[in-house]
């Protein structure tokens, strides 16, 4: 039984002697010569202003949830989608009320977000 598991175990080992290898051997052979532009901040290319821990709006999280929402709907409508087609008989019927569950599901978190003004922006 536990023996099974003896590959998942090497795997891992693996990946962290790689990751740690891989750090010290760019810490040794890296190149080391600091300047001040080197150590200023740097963003996008432009000087950055203001703190690191600004506040973001609600908004931006709500926005986030319904992006989301609509993203979760096209993963699992679209397999469903594309095997629609092999359903016959009482599969069809019962993948058609899981859809509509599910779609159902998607517009409460869509009715949800209209509600608290997520497509508002100021």
């Amino acid at each position: 039984m536990l023996e099974s598991y003896i590959p998942i175990l090497m795997m891992m080992v693996g990946a962290v002697a790689f990751a740690i290898i891989n750090v010290i051997v760019s810490k040794i052979l890296g190149p080391k010569k600091p300047n001040a532009e080197k150590l200023s901040t740097y963003e996008s290319g432009v000087e950055p202003y203001g703190t690191a821990h600004s506040k973001f709006s609600v908004k931006y999280y709500m926005a986030a949830m319904l992006f989301i929402i609509f993203d979760i709907e096209i993963v699992f409508m679209y397999p469903w989608a594309v095997s629609f087609n092999s359903f016959s008989g009482a599969m069809l019927t019962y993948a058609l009320i899981e859809m509509l569950v599910f779609i159902g599901l998607l517009l409460i978190g869509y009715f949800y977000m209209l509600r608290k003004g997520a497509l508002k922006w100021n």
